[in-house]
């Protein structure tokens, strides 16, 4: 059976390994990051069950994380954890689509009890394998390899392709902003990363030329849609 998976997110370097010393001693999976922006583009890129997040991270706040996560995943827990305890901020941090809060100093068992029992609320099957493979159209999506196959051709693709892709797929016959892909991509909206999402999308839709019935439009001023005419 596969480990629960933990996206935690600690500035402060030796807090967050001894954080992810014990959750692991606790028989869970976690990845630590240090910022933000990292955060954010390692939840695109991994199936977690549970979020710990520090409250005053560099380049994206735990709040503003947790907000741009509640776009497109509305199920996952979140826990804050943070220096400041002021009742503003807790409010501020379940507004935000936190879940639970945790004031720092804090002991780890207290820690443990809190993910024990986020973990109760939320129906999590650790065992299933995510799906790797998509049919789009006369296209064969193979995520974990990376490629596009269609009548023995095989085009290999970028990581940033195959997540721009994929967010597209899951998405297709509704409009996808761009504030949402640049997130989950790149872990931040700005005008630069904006500007490689345009050039991301013309490749695709050249790869994705052989089959005249896949389209990517631009929704002029919001985002793009993928569909797949029947």
């Amino acid at each position: 059976m596969l480990k629960v998976k933990i996206l935690l997110v600690e500035d402060d370097l030796n807090l967050g390994l001894i954080i992810s010393d014990h959750l692991k001693s606790d028989g869970y999976a976690v990845s630590l990051c240090n910022n933000g922006v990292e955060a954010m583009q390692r939840f695109n890129e991994d199936k977690f069950h549970l979020c710990i997040f520090d409250v005053m991270l560099p380049r994206k706040d735990g709040f503003t994380l947790t907000r741009d996560i509640r776009k497109t995943n509305s199920e996952i827990p979140i826990l804050f954890l943070s220096a400041r305890g002021m009742t503003e901020d807790k409010v501020e941090g379940f507004n935000a689509g936190g879940d639970d809060y945790l004031s720092k100093p804090f002991s780890i068992e207290e820690l443990q009890l809190r993910i024990k029992a986020l973990l109760k609320r939320v129906n999590i099957k650790v065992d299933e394998k995510e799906q790797t493979n998509y049919l789009l159209g006369i296209f064969v999506f193979d995520t974990e390899n990376q490629t596009l196959v269609s009548n023995d051709q095989v085009k290999t693709l970028t990581k940033k392709e195959v997540q721009i892709l994929k967010i597209l797929f899951k998405y297709k016959n509704q409009v996808v902003s761009r504030e949402v892909i640049l997130n989950a991509v790149w872990g931040q909206n700005d005008y630069f990363v904006g500007r490689s999402l345009d050039v991301f999308i013309t490749k695709l839709r050249k790869y994705l030329r052989e089959d005249p019935k896949i389209l990517i439009s631009n929704i002029h001023g919001v985002g793009f849609k993928f569909e797949i005419l029947e």
